[in-house]
């Protein structure tokens, strides 16, 4: 008889993308395989109802299923913070997922999977006496320096925001800049959204494990850190299982029949010579910024594909609710700026297959917002990249990839939001032309060949998830 293990994510594609891959690795081991998915309350242009509806669709092994909805909050009229008012809508499904849950029988029932977003769900499977682990999306690097901060503010009397970039010193990662960190730890440690997300960190360790979206060559003194008793002193964290990279397979012969247009234009380019620029489904520049990426990109002289998108409004969080119109590059880009580059590169509107991008041999770098699912495409695929962070836990992710990790540059100005022409240009000359973006190629290669082994059997992502499968087994003796 099949064991059946439950996989929650948070809504979005860059939740329910890494669960779905999450998912394959369960079917692979013999597992039956439900995600559970709430109804996201928020309309957006982002389409993410329609990229899980294929996920889905792709997926058939994989069972999905949605709850019964409940009324949503009000996004628009509410003072609350979006996050705020998402937990709160989530903690409210409590009651059906207890339901959903106990409807599976106790000794079909091997493990309950929560994304890092979905602590509330810790309390129903303590009360169901089920197995209950985290998967941590992003790296251990970031797991780590969550982890500890909450002992770090505890007891100031002022937010971290004060200290600009004073370096802050973490077990495990480089000294961290405190700007760097998620800007919402940053405010009064007694602020509700300060307080309510250092909460929901802390949760994320109280589970039986945590499932990391890593490899541990890649992050071992992260993950040593956490498995360090001085990490959190006083109290004891849960294993860690480095269990990644786990992200989308390039697409299969047979779906190449309807290959994206990007891609017949880089089989025309030469190997490793095209810049590669997309900043994620949330990435938003602003008008300016778009001209100026475009003056140095024209003056660098190098092939570029660009993913350009609707520029952002205000730095509201509400921003990402809004419906964006389609970009108009007449009004965004400089006159006459796509004549001019016709032969040097190509400028597309929305979606493009990111992962088949990245593993064309044409592509030689990746200017990118540093997310964790993007990060962990490009090394999968040896790419080196070109840091831009916008938001979230990027700027740490930059700070591992540039000091730590050594298969990344920053774009100096990123931490003042702009960026200009003469640092674009200068950076992409640096990562086509020059020595030091052959040795960050290099670097880049080595890390895809570990990555690769990881996965392997007998490699450590797979022992790791053996190791998973084992201590399940014997909570439940």
């Amino acid at each position: 008889m099949k064991q059946t293990v439950v996989l929650f994510p948070a809504g979005g594609v860059g939740h329910v993308g890494p669960m779905t891959q999450l998912a394959k690795v369960f079917l692979e081991h013999g597992f039956d395989v439900t995600m559970l998915l709430i109804e996201s309350p928020i309309k957006s242009t982002d389409s993410n109802e329609s990229i899980i509806q294929s996920m889905a669709a792709s997926n058939p092994d994989i069972s999905f299923h949605v709850l019964p909805p409940i009324p949503p909050p009000d996004f628009a009229i509410s003072t609350k913070h979006p996050f705020l008012l998402m937990l709160e809508f989530m903690l409210q499904y409590n009651e059906k997922l207890e339901s959903f849950l106990s409807s599976i029988p106790r000794e079909r029932f091997h493990s309950l999977v929560i994304d890092m977003f979905c602590v509330h769900a810790i309390d129903v499977a303590f009360k169901l006496d089920i197995p209950v682990y985290t998967f941590f999306a992003s790296g251990a690097g970031v797991l780590s320096v969550l982890t500890q901060l909450p002992n770090m503010v505890a007891g100031r009397q002022s937010g971290l925001k004060e200290l600009g970039d004073t370096p802050l010193d973490f077990l495990g990662v480089p000294p961290m800049p405190a700007s760097h960190l998620i800007r919402e730890l940053l405010e009064h440690p007694e602020e509700e959204l300060c307080k309510t997300m250092m909460g929901v960190w802390r949760r994320n360790t109280e589970t039986h494990g945590v499932l990391v979206n890593t490899f541990e060559s890649m992050e071992s003194r992260a993950v040593q850190a956490f498995r360090d008793p001085m990490c959190v002193p006083g109290q004891v964290l849960p294993e860690i299982y480095c269990i990644g990279p786990l992200v989308n397979k390039v697409s299969t012969n047979q779906e190449k029949a309807e290959r994206h247009e990007c891609l017949e234009w880089l089989d025309a380019q030469p190997e490793r010579s095209v810049v590669f620029l997309c900043w994620g489904s949330k990435g938003l520049l602003s008008e300016e910024q778009l001209k100026e990426i475009a003056v140095g990109l024209e003056k660098s002289g190098q092939r570029f594909l660009w993913v350009v998108r609707t520029p952002a409004g205000t730095d509201d969080p509400k921003r990402y609710l809004e419906q964006r119109p389609e970009p108009d590059f007449n009004v965004l880009l400089p006159e006459g700026f796509l004549d001019r580059t016709k032969d040097q590169g190509l400028v597309l509107k929305s979606w493009l297959p990111q992962v088949d991008v990245l593993n064309h041999p044409a592509v030689g770098a990746f200017v990118t917002h540093c997310g964790w699912n993007s990060t962990l495409e490009s090394i999968k695929a040896g790419v080196p990249m070109m840091c831009w962070p916008l938001g979230a836990e990027q700027k740490m992710n930059k700070v591992f990839l540039t000091t730590n990790i050594g298969v990344a540059v920053e774009m100096a100005g990123y931490n003042t939001g702009f960026v200009k022409a003469e640092e674009v240009e200068a950076k992409v000359r640096l990562m086509i032309e020059s020595e030091e973006g052959r040795e960050i190629r290099k670097r880049s290669v080595e890390l895809k060949k570990e990555a690769e082994k990881a996965l392997e059997d007998g490699g450590s992502s797979q022992v790791a998830f053996l190791q998973f499968l084992d201590d399940v087994k014997n909570l439940a003796k």
